[in-house]
């Protein structure tokens, strides 16, 4: 946040200063992305509180609620973006001045580097709203290209490319607005409670079935509540055990998938009689 912070207040200023539209849509975004991950923050400290009475399940889709928010207010920012770089597209101004490209330049180079960094995170605590945010740094590279390609187009032909500096700063508005619905729609999926992927769901089958007595998985489901899944498992055992045993191996497969798979947060374990769906099946 302090680095977009500064980011944002040096292109801002040297923008206005240098008379670059692109530069100062840039410097806008950049300063959409100290909001952002100042949601992201909370979000993150809201989502590692412990359960209470309340909130069995835990605090974690606020997290995923502040993915949702990120996205929708990307998509705001970059509808400004577009409508402030299109406003005076129509005025005769001089070119804009060289050194608008330096903060630009250097937002590049530090956003690369935070963006790997939050992606890498994100994604290894399964955190949609971390990876949201990377993604929101990913598009100031790619905005701050288009910056310094339209100012350099400016630069090289005022008389013909005069007009680069404004349509650079519009097209920046237009990859803000479909990253941020992008962001929108993959955590609407999560908030929708969509499945993990097939490999997911085959890990935890694999995971339950390496525990003595567990015969078979009869259905599986897992959703994301935050940073980690929650799995509602049915699980078929001996018909002929006693409740005493087939408890005790519903919880070991419990602990077994908890402790196989750290993207678990809690495995709730239904058990079934062995062999039930081939007799129903029959008669």
């Amino acid at each position: 946040m302090a680095i977009s912070g500064a980011l944002a207040v040096a292109k801002l200023i040297t923008g206005w200063l240098a008379g670059s539209a692109s530069v100062v849509a840039d410097g806008v975004e950049s300063a959409g992305d100290v909001l952002t991950s100042g949601i992201v923050l909370l979000g993150l400290t809201v989502a590692a509180r412990p359960p209470d009475k309340n909130h069995p399940y835990g605090h974690g889709r606020f997290e995923t609620l502040t993915g949702l928010v990120t996205g929708l207010g990307l998509a705001l920012v970059g509808a400004g973006i577009i409508w402030k770089s299109l406003q005076d597209i129509s005025l005769r101004h001089s070119p804009p001045a060289a050194y608008a490209m330096i903060p630009v330049a250097a937002s590049v180079a530090l956003k690369a580097m935070m963006a790997a960094l939050k992606l890498r995170v994100g994604r290894r605590i399964r955190s949609a709203a971390l990876v949201a945010d990377a993604w929101n740094d990913t598009v100031d590279i790619l905005s701050g290209t288009v910056a310094l390609l339209a100012v350099g187009l400016a630069l090289y032909d005022p008389e013909r490319f005069i007009a680069a500096d404004h349509y650079g700063g519009a097209v920046i508005g237009c990859i803000v607005i479909l990253l941020g619905l992008r962001v929108a729609h993959e955590t609407s999926m999560t908030l929708m409670d969509t499945m993990p992927d097939e490999e997911m769901m085959a890990s935890i089958r694999a995971s339950a079935l390496k525990v003595p007595g567990a015969l078979d998985v009869e259905k599986c489901y897992a959703r994301k509540t935050g940073l980690r899944y929650h799995v509602d498992l049915h699980l078929e055992v001996d018909p002929d055990l006693t409740v005493r045993r087939s408890h005790a191996i519903a919880e070991e497969v419990r602990n077994c998938v908890k402790r196989d798979l750290a993207w678990v947060e809690d495995v709730l374990v239904h058990v079934e009689p062995y062999g039930e769906r081939a007799f129903h099946g029959e008669s």
